[in-house]
């Protein structure tokens, strides 16, 4: 019986025939696995895509024992079989992994699209499949077609790796800010105290005078490479980089080549920061003022830091400015509670807004406050960036009889950003507030039209946004894209005032107020920006009562006259007819500033303002002929200061919330000012209409306003008794007292003018228009009436 079984099997494999002998397959091209291999272009098994012939976890598999194929990790890595190399996974433009997806050898099917791979020409030989024989070359097209789109991918990767050191840095520790005290800073020698460890901070600038005790920067006694600048953060600190400036002064040119950096925890033993195993030297600077960032080859924690010159300027000596950039760190060893600034409570944007990024911040407090804000433009600057103001009224967009208008400005310098970044957070304090019923906020909402001018000069600006808050400099932005500083660009009205009152001729021949334009400023030739237009234009359209213009690099409020009326002198006292009220004004902003009102308020650079109270005349500070705050004066009703904000032209964006506490409180209460003072209505007594372009005169102060085009005005005064008078051309001058007290209500003042006797007699209203025919008939009667009185008497 076993037998039987085995007979039949014998005649089957004499019966089969024999398979056909197998070829050898073209160099790189080995022969495909049997059983293994997917179809080109379909998903194998698994559904995901994966080439025929590679390893479930993505490493291609190993070719037939003889290919002289390499190992996966080296160089030259394993052809995979034909028609199926070159496809990656579908849904991916790339292999699956750097390992895996090497290219493959000269002559391979999966070889460069210029240099496609032979057809195998056994295979075309074979029965059945070879009328087949052209689809490999369709197959080969469409890799090429696939390997052009990876090669256009590439290029893609070192972008992404291009922009990752553009990521946020540490902060700067605070040597420009005056956050790091002079206590913090040490030397190894110094010339003299002026050019003392304590100077050695980014952008400081010097006094006038040479070898005084405010100098531009440190300076060491000897020159040789053993002498340092040391920082204490007086914490562990991860520090990444250093800032170096040459020694500001208009005397010496000196500046540091090169240097060296050193750490320590304890300032004894010092560990140099290397380059791999060399000592790092890093370059410095080729000028006084342009600051130069050494970024550290890698962060390194500690508590001190020194930066050790090696080279300077060869006909100069060792001197420089200095900022460190770091992020302190906790330290689990200290009991002490570090001191740190209140942080805001507040939910504001605080980082610096370029242009692009103010646009959407105002649209977005638009659209979150539309009955109450209103977004326009005043004109654009000389690269065409528009100059948007936002208004904040309980009625956008009109004037309400009896409501003055104030206005902030900011960014007259565009490197002086601070301000920006403090209007713009106004605006969605002012908002937020007002939907919260904050009542202070929404009494001065609803009872003052607010205009805010973030960015005056938007094009500097953008200038010194692209350099970043520690490399833009003392200057760099200043000015307008022409070159023009804007804060020097009004017309000259005060040399005419002045000129006028040597010679008797104010206020009967010459005003003291509304001063017009000269000619030769109106001439389309004239040194005059556009954004001073905007400004001027901006100016006659609105009848703002009060204003601020903020600046940066100093704490302190100024007010006019900006220049002096001695043409010659850099410095001298000038003040205005309404001097008590200016300085009035400059102490509430001063005053109820957080960092101004410090008891550990330290100087900025050279100035002592804190004798003064941190105000002073402007003129008495250094002279600025062409101001906007004394054309403001002359030309228009407005009173308006300047405020310099922080010693710190471009604050670091992580300052910004501690500004934002700083000026707060300042810039509500200098708003609620403007209803100081008298305001009223002057009307024709006849028909109760204003008058607008009325002239308002008080008794003892040579300065004048006019009414607005609704006949309404505001007088800016100081408690007390005054004597005010109200005239227009074609009616009766008519005065009468106003008393004014020290609540921050305005006084009411209104005047009912009649005409004078001769437009009576005529009939006519002051400008030539006829009288309504009843009032012509009821002012006959009236003066019949007089006729016979008058004949009546004895």
């Amino acid at each position: 019986m076993p037998g039987l079984p085995l007979a039949p099997l014998l005649l089957l494999l004499l019966l089969t025939p024999p398979p056909p002998p197998a070829r050898a397959a073209p160099p790189g091209n080995p022969p495909r696995p049997r059983g293994l291999a997917a179809e080109p272009g379909r998903p194998d098994a698994t559904g995901m895509g994966t080439p025929a012939g590679a390893a479930p976890g993505g490493t291609a598999a190993g070719p037939p024992e003889g290919t002289g194929a390499a190992t996966p990790g080296s160089t030259a890595a394993a052809a995979p079989p034909k028609g199926t190399t070159a496809r990656p996974p579908q849904g991916g433009g790339a292999s699956t992994s750097k390992s895996t997806a090497a290219a493959p050898p000269k002559g391979a099917a999966g070889g460069t699209p210029s240099s496609p791979g032979p057809p195998e020409r056994g295979r075309l030989k074979e029965g059945g499949p070879g009328a087949k024989a052209p689809v490999p070359r369709k197959k080969l097209v469409r890799v090429k077609v696939v390997k052009k789109k990876v090669v256009k991918k590439k290029p893609k990767a070192p972008a992404k790796d291009s922009a990752a050191p553009q990521e946020p840095q540490c902060p700067p520790l605070g040597l420009e800010s005056l956050r790091v005290l002079d206590s913090q800073l040490r030397a190894s020698s110094d010339k003299r105290y002026g050019l003392g460890a304590h100077r050695g901070r980014l952008n400081i600038q010097s006094g006038l005078y040479d070898g005084d005790f405010y100098d531009g920067g440190w300076c060491a006694g000897q020159e040789d490479t053993e002498q340092w600048l040391e920082v204490d953060a007086r914490r562990l600190t991860n520090f990444t980089g250093v800032i170096t400036q040459g020694l500001n002064s208009i005397w010496t040119y000196d500046w540091v080549t090169s240097y060296k950096v050193q750490v320590s925890n304890d300032t004894h033993t010092w560990q140099p920061c290397r380059n791999g195993t060399e000592e790092a030297v890093f370059p410095g600077n080729k000028d006084p003022e342009t600051p130069v960032l050494n970024l550290l080859p890698s962060p390194v924690v500690a508590r001190y830091l020194r930066i050790n010159p090696q080279t300077w300027f060869q006909n100069g000596t060792i001197c420089l400015r200095a900022e460190v950039l770091g992020c302190p760190l906790p330290d689990p060893n200290n009991i002490y509670a570090w001191q740190s600034q209140p942080l805001p409570t507040d939910k504001l944007d605080f980082r610096h807004h370029n242009y692009k990024e103010m646009r959407k911040l105002m649209k977005r407090v638009n659209d979150e406050c539309p009955d109450i804000t209103r977004v326009y433009s005043i004109g654009k600057s000389y690269l065409g960036l528009k100059m948007y103001v936002m208004e904040i009224s309980d009625n956008p967009g009109q004037h309400e009889v009896g409501e003055p208008e104030f206005r902030y400005v900011a960014g007259m310098h565009g490197n002086e950003v601070l301000g920006r970044e403090l209007l713009l957070n106004l605006m969605e304090y002012l908002c937020r507030e007002f939907r919260l019923g904050n009542p202070r906020v929404v009494q001065l909402v609803t009872e003052t039209r607010i205009h805010l001018l973030p960015s005056m000069n938007p094009d500097g600006y953008e200038t010194a946004y692209k350099l970043g808050s520690e490399l833009s400099g003392w200057a760099m932005g200043r000015w307008t894209y022409e070159g023009i500083d804007l804060n020097h660009n009004f017309a000259d009205l005060n040399t005419a005032l002045w000129d006028a009152e040597d010679n008797d001729l104010v206020p009967h021949e010459f005003p003291n107020h509304y001063i017009p334009i000269p000619e030769y400023y109106t001439f389309a030739n004239a040194t005059v920006a556009p954004e001073t237009r905007a400004v001027i234009d901006w100016m006659q359209r609105y009848p703002f009562v009060l204003s601020a213009n903020l600046h940066g690099g100093e704490l302190v409020v100024t007010y006019p006259f900006d220049m002096t009326r001695t043409y010659w002198k850099a410095q001298e006292l000038t003040p205005t007819a309404d001097d008590g009220v200016f300085r009035w004004l400059a102490t509430v902003y001063a005053t109820s500033n957080l960092a101004m009102a410090s008891e550990e308020r330290r100087l900025c650079h050279y100035d002592d303002f804190t004798r003064f109270g941190n105000i002073i005349n402007g003129a008495n500070w250094h002279t600025v002929p062409g101001s906007m705050n004394d054309f403001s004066y002359l030309h228009t009703n407005c009173f308006e200061i300047t405020v310099e904000l922080s010693c710190d032209k471009f604050p670091h964006a992580s300052e910004l919330p501690a500004e934002w506490e700083n000026n707060r409180e300042s810039l509500l209460l200098y708003m609620e000012q403007v209803h100081r003072g008298i305001k009223g209505v002057v009307r024709d007594r006849d028909t109760e209409q204003g008058i607008a372009n009325a002239i308002i005169s008080v008794d003892g102060i040579n300065h004048d306003i006019r009414t607005a085009f609704d006949g309404d005005y505001w007088r800016l005064l100081n408690p007390g008794e005054y004597e005010v008078t109200a005239r227009a051309e074609g009616y009766e001058a008519a005065t009468q007292p106003c008393r004014v007290s020290y609540e921050n209500v305005p006084t009411p003042c209104s005047f009912h003018l009649a005409r004078e006797r001769r437009q009576r007699l005529r009939g006519r209203l002051p400008g030539g228009a006829r009288l309504p025919p009843d009032l012509v008939l009821r002012l006959r009667r009236q003066r019949l009436r007089r006729l016979r009185a008058h004949r009546r008497a004895p």
